[in-house]
């Protein structure tokens, strides 16, 4: 049972980091995200609101791995801690992914 439940969470984890990392980290997102767009302030409360939800939700199933012993105190502080500065970076740019030019062109030369 607690290995169905351990499954279980895993799989929700990686659906919600992967669900994440597509909105933010797509394959030529740079030349789909339209970073001139101002969003109203009911949709940056909106979009707060969901990304906030989405981050508070990652943080309880990495409580909940530090509670199945797969986590330590530690790695999870670690894990909370990049959760919350992604948070401030959406925030700070107002809820449009920032695609990141310089970590594309590092990934562009690891593979030539």
């Amino acid at each position: 049972m607690a290995k169905r439940i351990t499954l279980l969470l895993g799989s929700t984890l990686l659906v919600l980091f992967a669900s994440i990392g597509i909105l933010t980290t797509q394959v030529g997102a740079e030349e789909e995200v339209n970073e001139d767009v101002e969003l109203t302030e009911e949709q940056l409360a909106e979009m707060e609101a969901l990304h906030h939800n989405a981050f508070e939700q990652h943080k309880v199933i990495i409580d909940k791995y530090v509670e199945y012993g797969v986590f330590t105190e530690e790695k999870a502080d670690k894990m909370k801690s990049y959760l919350d500065e992604r948070f401030d970076k959406l925030k700070e740019n107002d809820f449009i992914p920032k695609m990141d030019k310089h970590h594309k062109q590092d990934k562009e030369d690891r593979d030539s």
